[in-house]
């Protein structure tokens, strides 16, 4: 699952990214329109800050804005610097690898190797979209909505 922290940090940078070039943005208004509690957007500024996406700016007019062009921060590397990982599992992680506790060898784990399908498609289609990018919002039917 998606951790809150991730899915925050990318509810911030598409709000500094959709005011990109416009200037810096206050954090009290990053915190109404994204209802993000002020001292967890804070300290998720401040860890984005340290890894080149946001600059801040102190004072009466302060705020923070995007530093690279929205098209060059990719929604699987957001979620990567936040979580470490896309793996579901420790096992199915590139980069750092780790083996899971409790668990058969890993050669012959069969679970391991769909995880690692399911890491491989899933940072295939979080590296496809940008900050620039539409995000989808067909209506895409989940298995246990079908009647």
């Amino acid at each position: 699952m998606l951790s809150q922290k991730s899915r925050y940090a990318i509810r911030a940078l598409q709000h500094l990214a959709d005011r990109h070039g416009q200037g810096v943005v206050p954090l009290a208004e990053m915190v109404a329109a994204q209802n993000i509690p002020a001292k967890f957007l804070t300290v998720i500024l401040s860890e984005l800050g340290r890894e080149g996406l946001v600059r801040s700016q102190r004072g009466r007019e302060g705020g923070y804005v995007l530093v690279p062009a929205p098209a060059e921060v990719r929604i699987g590397d957001i979620i990567r610097l936040m979580r470490g990982s896309i793996a579901l599992v420790p096992c199915a992680s590139r980069d750092p690898h780790e083996h899971c506790e409790n668990c058969v060898p890993e050669s012959t784990c069969r679970l391991r190797s769909l995880m690692l399908q399911i890491r491989d498609e899933t940072a295939r289609i979080l590296d496809s979209v940008t900050l620039a990018d539409p995000f989808p919002t067909a209506n895409l039917e989940l298995a246990g909505d079908k009647p």
